[in-house]
């Protein structure tokens, strides 16, 4: 099995101090899990910060001692690859709210030697941006080269140049917006109700006893949907059948399509826990990076250059709103490439499209770089 970045260990960061949420609520203590490849230069000028979709988590790239298969973005990290090695120190971090080793709903509660459930507070984009910022600082590291991420992972990209505008030098945006639409919104929140309607989600009071399995299924079998596109999902299955062909209605996954997706929705629940994809969809919902503000006048506050890529099958986070954060730091004054990848894998191209983004990542690195 090649494997240039050898076996990889995720370590894990405890901050001192409680953390202040933007709902005022404070939340202590804080863990957070992180993995590093590649080498810090003398002068800590070399350090790029990976950010996770939501279904991801801070394994980003090489192999896990026992693993059947390496990282979410191993394709993208590694020696030679599009975020070199040999080049960069790479950070990639759990977020806050997730179930991979940083504190959520699943950890325990100091105050009651149980795990949080429902008694968690709200997390948003902002408050795992600032966690994050805890860590590089713990890292003694002042300046980012790049921080770069897919989908949520994009989004905390953007909300990293505008609450940290001095510590990032560079901003890769890839298959992201800078809020939600109401579709999008709608798609999380069947979700949501999927879980809650589950009678072994228990009002998020499920630990130690039987998981809502069914329920999460089910939202990441809708999420799965959205990944996709129609062209990819008529390529890998079209109407072929599983079984002989003949007509049965035992609600078995006679498709190939089915079978696909309660697959994805199975094998999701042994790695995932139901309440982190609840805070961590509803802290998506509520990501606005303007507020009440124009987008042009929170985006002149950056002072990073921006690469935004996106895809043209990619129906969750279409190309035109990529557009949208292109034309707003375009009126800003602000150094931006955009690059649109033509692609029929849907949002999940982010993942996949390697031998596109590769073309384009190495150089915009290097150019900045100097």
């Amino acid at each position: 099995m090649p494997n240039d970045l050898g076996i990889i260990k995720t370590q894990s960061f405890t901050l001192t101090d409680e953390l202040t949420l933007k709902s005022g609520e404070k939340l202590g203590p804080v863990t957070l899990a992180y993995e590093t490849y590649g080498e810090l230069n003398r002068d800590k000028s070399n350090a790029i910060l990976i950010l996770h979709a939501l279904s991801g988590d801070a394994h980003a790239a090489g192999w896990h001692d026992g693993d059947k298969k390496p990282g979410w973005w191993d394709n993208m990290i590694g020696a030679g690859k599009a975020f070199d090695t040999n080049k960069y120190f790479i950070i990639s971090s759990n977020v806050i709210g997730g179930c991979k080793g940083s504190t959520g709903p699943s950890s325990i509660n100091p105050k009651t030697g149980k795990p949080y459930g429902l008694s968690f507070p709200v997390v948003t984009v902002e408050d795992m941006v600032n966690a994050q910022k805890k860590l590089i600082d713990h890292l003694r590291i002042s300046k980012l080269l790049s921080v770069a991420g897919g989908s949520m992972g994009g989004m905390q990209v953007l909300q990293w140049t505008v609450s940290f505008p001095e510590m990032v030098r560079s901003a890769i945006v890839i298959a992201a917006s800078v809020t939600h639409t109401a579709q999008q919104i709608a798609f999380h929140e069947v979700g949501r109700q999927a879980i809650m309607a589950d009678p072994d989600w228990q009002c998020g009071n499920y630990y130690g006893k039987a998981v809502p399995a069914r329920g999460l299924s089910v939202a990441r079998m809708i999420g799965h949907i959205t990944y996709m596109s129609k062209q990819s999902m008529e390529e890998k299955f079209g109407r072929k059948l599983k079984s002989d062909g003949n007509l049965k209605y035992d609600f078995s996954s006679d498709f190939e399509v089915e079978g696909y997706l309660r697959h994805q929705g199975d094998s999701f629940v042994q790695r995932f826990d139901a309440n982190s994809w609840l805070y961590i969809t509803k802290a998506l919902d509520y990501f606005n990076l303007a507020q009440e503000e124009n987008l042009v006048s929170v985006l002149s506050r950056t002072k990073s250059s921006f690469l935004v890529i996106s895809f043209t099958s990619d129906w969750l986070y279409p190309s035109y709103q990529s557009k949208e954060i292109v034309k707003a730091l375009k009126i800003s004054g602000k150094d931006v490439t955009d690059i649109e990848i033509n692609s029929s894998y849907g949002h999940d191209a982010f993942l996949v499209e390697v031998e596109g983004q590769s073309k384009i990542i190495p150089p915009y690195l290097e150019r900045i770089s100097k």
